[in-house]
């Protein structure tokens, strides 16, 4: 009888972590030399995406939904992408872009966002779209 008990509260209270907002978690993902691509996608508060990509064929893809998180991509050179989605608020985004293909859609839904990105030579693009107040925006491009 106690150890039934005791294995019915394990249980529950395994089963009640499950219903816990994520917070604070941290993606770091380093990728160096070919066919890339990335992912993601956070729920809570006080996470972070990081993802750096270098040589051939890029990609990335970001989405938060929640506050105070933010995402991160930094890619050099070839077909590059990315796209970094964030739903909340005090939410921050960047994109760093050098060589090739580029493209880049950070979309920010929420107050207090803050998104910024870098794009050099070739292909660029970019579509940065922000909804709800006191959001900032910046962004560089340069292409051929």
């Amino acid at each position: 009888m106690k150890s039934n008990l005791i294995i019915v509260t394990l249980i529950a209270s395994l089963t009640g972590l499950g219903s816990v907002p994520a917070i604070a978690n941290e993606v770091q993902i380093e990728q160096y030399g070919f066919g890339h691509v990335a992912g993601g996608k956070q729920r809570g508060f006080d996470n972070l995406i990081g993802v750096y990509q270098r040589g051939r064929y890029n990609s990335s893809a970001s989405n938060q939904w929640g506050y105070n998180n933010t995402a991160a991509t930094g890619q050099e050179g070839r077909y590059n992408n990315s796209q970094i989605d964030q739903y909340g608020g005090y939410n921050s985004a960047g994109v760093g872009q050098f060589g090739i293909g580029h493209t880049s859609i950070l979309t920010q839904d929420g107050y207090g966002n803050i998104t910024a990105g870098v794009q050099i030579g070739t292909g660029c693009d970019a579509n940065v779209s922000q909804s709800g107040s006191g959001n900032v925006a910046a962004f560089v491009q340069v292409c051929r």
